[in-house]
C-alpha cells in the first residue's frame, strides 16, 4: 500500500482542543501515553544473573504457530541478559501486583536478583523465572531478536503457559488501572 499525504495537518473542525505536533520522540511519548495497555514483567536469567523489566509491549505476534513480541530498550539492564541466557519470562500480573510492577520499573532503585523479592518465583522449563502467582504466565525461548533504534524485538517462540486467577493491570498516562 503506497500512501501519500498531501497535508501534515488533520482538520477536524467542532473538535475540542487539537493541537498539531511536530513527530518527535516529546510527541510519540505523548501519544502513546493515551494508550492504555497491559502490564507484564519480563523475566530472565538465573540466580545473581536474574533480572527484568516492566513492559506494557508484551503482545502476542502469532497464536500458531505460539509466538510472543516484546520490545526491551537496548541500554536495558534486561536485553544483556535475555541475549545470554536465550530466554524470557512473560508475566502478565494484576492489581496486587502493582508493587512488584513499580520494583521491576527500578522504581526504589532495586536492580537485578534483588528486582525479586517479596515475591515467589517458580523455574519455566526454558529456565526463566515466573511470578508463581501471575495472571498468567508465558514461558519463551529467544527465536530472533531485532535490533532497531532504541530498541531490540524479541521474538519468543513458547514453550509453556500457566494461567492463573484474576485480571490484568493496565498502564496508561503514568499510573495503573485495575479492570473491575
Amino acid at each position: 500500500m503506497n500512501a501519500h499525504v498531501e497535508n501534515t495537518h488533520f482538520n477536524l473542525r467542532g473538535a475540542a482542543a487539537v493541537v498539531d505536533h511536530p513527530a518527535d520522540a516529546d510527541a510519540l511519548k505523548a501519544a502513546l501515553r493515551t494508550l492504555g495497555g497491559g502490564v507484564s514483567i519480563i523475566t530472565a536469567g538465573e540466580g545473581e544473573a536474574r533480572t527484568g523489566a516492566t513492559v506494557t509491549s508484551a503482545t502476542a505476534l502469532s497464536v500458531e504457530p505460539a509466538r510472543m513480541l516484546v520490545s526491551l530498550n537496548r541500554t536495558s539492564s534486561t536485553w544483556p541478559v535475555v541475549e545470554r541466557f536465550g530466554h524470557l519470562g512473560i508475566n502478565i500480573v494484576g492489581d496486587a501486583h502493582e508493587a512488584l510492577a513499580n520494583q521491576f520499573a527500578g522504581r526504589g532503585g532495586l536492580r537485578g536478583a534483588d528486582r525479586y523479592r517479596g515475591a515467589d518465583w517458580t523455574t519455566a522449563v526454558s529456565g526463566a523465572p515466573l511470578l508463581a502467582d501471575a495472571v498468567a504466565a508465558i514461558d519463551c525461548l529467544v527465536e530472533e531478536a531485532i535490533e532497531r533504534h532504541s530498541h531490540v524485538i524479541v521474538i519468543g517462540r513458547v514453550l509453556a503457559i500457566r494461567l492463573g486467577a484474576g485480571r490484568s493491570l493496565l498502564y496508561q498516562d503514568g499510573r495503573y488501572h485495575a479492570l473491575s
